[in-house]
């Protein structure tokens, strides 16, 4: 059996662990934590964890359920940890790894939440529960409840897609459909369990969905180790160190999962398990960012949004609670920021993570991903921190603003619809040459293969060019000749002829001056080099320092519609 006891954050009261506590029978503080038999804990971990199936359940000694009979699972956790190679080597970063939560059983980290909160219902004989949300956590908790017998009660707001709903009706759950925020839905699953003498799950402030969240931190520190010694990060860690990143990054609603994951962190920091606290960094919608804008006003308590403004509906919780004092207090000891992003760099980012590294996520994992861009250009984050990002779920559905209406393209085969008896493989080369009219041709000349494929992915997730590419500017010089293309990506620094005397062989050549040329480069020009190239490119820009929408910019003032 797991004993553990209950300690109040306020007056310190504590008791064993015996059932479920809404609040302290002393002060009445709703801030009760789990606390554990570490040194038994991690001295099993020592002799036990390599054999034990990959899942949170791995880590159940620090999980506040006693008896492994009533764990209700799907397999949940061990989500893959990876490096974003693209994204590092457009930003110049290249310790970005995305902790991929996308991979649960119902596709987010919520499902992490549900595991450890329904069992520990069923652990306390709850028949029936109630639970708002605002789309993840009524998915994970009605496939859970599903599993244990639970009835559950999804009191949702308007806002929420109706695939969400959908999804959550399906599981025989009872959808809520609240006209309003989501704060006041949650105020009516409140008053509505109470009436019916129901239990609530209260997110935060249940102490099984808190406690659930610090298997991302463990779970981060075992695969690091792994990754960063050069070995699969999805086989347990037996031989190197568990290793704490630099930075710990994710965007937050109502803050349930970096809170818990923090709690992870100093868990395995403080008792010799892992070395060093991540900083925190917190990301929200700037239509609704109640934590961001009392974080940079340094004041003590969220500055309370009622009337969210915002796309991004599993973010809008506009009254935190006390949540806000919690992540405030983490990042002023260990450092890290709460900032907020519109809507508008959130699809932004979207779309990036997914055509640079193959990455579609939620809106509100994209709000994340546009947090890091921001905190890489202001220099917050440096190159050789590490950084691990919480994708925290997949996109369901890809929602009409983000890719809009026109993501197809039609291609009528000739003869369709006539009497023309025309051979299939000729219409089929008609057809194909007739697309290929509007293809813009494109010379890339760069020596380093990393570099090229970034860009090559760049041009290929953006449009329909035909790219040429060449290593050095001997080759490049002959390329250009032999295809004239629309337009010539030039890296400066090569062996042989560098991109200086390409770009002087070009300008020389009345057949070949017109090309414009965009200099891509890593080296950092003097004020000699620079008037070497004034008049004779269309843009220069830095290796690492630049984002995709940078070089499009470029390339849409010089190729033709």
């Amino acid at each position: 059996m797991n004993n553990f006891d209950l300690v109040c954050q306020k007056c310190g009261w504590r008791t064993v662990f015996s059932g479920p506590l809404a609040n302290c029978p002393i002060c009445h503080s709703e801030q009760l934590e789990a606390t554990y038999d570490y040194t038994a804990a991690f001295g099993r971990w020592r002799t036990e964890l390599h054999e034990r199936a990959a899942t949170i359940w791995r880590y159940r000694e620090l999980l506040p359920i006693r008896h492994t009979s009533n764990i209700v699972s799907f397999g949940e956790g061990w989500t893959p940890l990876y490096r974003a190679e693209n994204l590092g080597l457009m930003l110049g970063h290249p310790h970005i790894y995305i902790k991929d939560e996308r991979q649960g059983p119902t596709g987010s980290f919520k499902d992490r939440q549900a595991a450890v909160a329904v069992s520990a219902m069923k652990e306390a004989g709850i028949r029936e529960a109630v639970v708002a949300s605002t789309g993840n956590v009524a998915i994970a908790y009605s496939a859970y409840c599903a599993r244990a017998g639970i009835k559950l009660w999804v009191f949702v707001t308007s806002s929420v897609p109706t695939e969400k709903m959908r999804e959550v009706a399906l599981y025989g759950s009872e959808v809520i459909k609240v006209a309003g925020t989501y704060d006041e839905a949650k105020q009516i699953a409140a008053e509505f369990a109470a009436s019916k003498n129901i239990f609530l799950d209260k997110g935060i402030r249940t102490i099984a969905a808190k406690e659930s969240m610090k298997t991302i931190a463990f779970e981060i520190a075992e695969q690091l180790g792994n990754l960063l010694a050069g070995e699969d990060p999805m086989a347990p860690n037996i031989r190197h160190p568990w290793r704490v990143p630099h930075w710990f990054l994710q965007a937050v609603s109502g803050g349930l999962g970096p809170i818990g994951t923090m709690k992870g962190f100093e868990e395995l920091n403080k008792h010799g398990w892992a070395e060093g606290m991540p900083k925190l960094a917190c990301f929200q919608v700037a239509g609704c960012a109640p934590m961001a804008t009392a974080f940079h006003h340094d004041l003590p308590t969220a500055a309370n949004v009622m009337h969210p403004a915002t796309e991004i509906a599993t973010l809008a919780t506009g009254v935190p609670g006390a949540a806000y004092g919690i992540l405030r207090d983490y990042i002023k000891q260990y450092g890290g920021t709460i900032d907020a992003v519109t809507d508008a760099e959130a699809f932004r980012a979207l779309k990036v993570a997914a055509q640079m590294d193959g990455i579609s996520v939620e809106p509100a994992t994209a709000v994340t991903f546009a947090g890091l861009f921001n905190l890489l250009r202001q220099g917050t984050i440096t190159p050789h921190e590490t950084i691990v990002l919480n994708c925290s779920g997949h996109t369901f559905p890809v929602e009409k603003h983000i890719v809009g209406d026109q993501f197809t393209r039609d291609m009528t085969m000739p003869g369709q619809g006539t009497a023309e008896d025309t051979p299939r493989e000729d219409g089929l080369l008609t057809a194909l040459e007739e697309l290929d009219e509007r293809v813009r041709r494109i010379a890339i000349i760069e020596d380093n293969p990393d570099a090229a494929r970034l860009i090559r992915r760049i041009l290929q997730s953006q449009g329909d060019f035909f790219i040429d590419e060449a290593t050095d500017g001997i080759q490049g010089l002959r390329l250009i000749r032999e295809t004239r293309p629309n337009l010539v990506i030039l890296d400066l620094m090569m062996p042989g002829l560098d991109g200086f005397s390409v770009v002087d062989a070009l300008r020389a050549d009345p057949t070949l001056r017109d090309i414009p040329i965009i200099v891509i480069t890593a080296k950092e020009l003097s004020p000699i080099e620079k008037r070497r190239l004034s008049g004779k490119i269309k843009g220069l820009l830095q290796k690492g320092s630049f984002m995709d929408v940078d070089l499009m910019s470029d390339i849409q003032e010089v190729l033709p519609e």
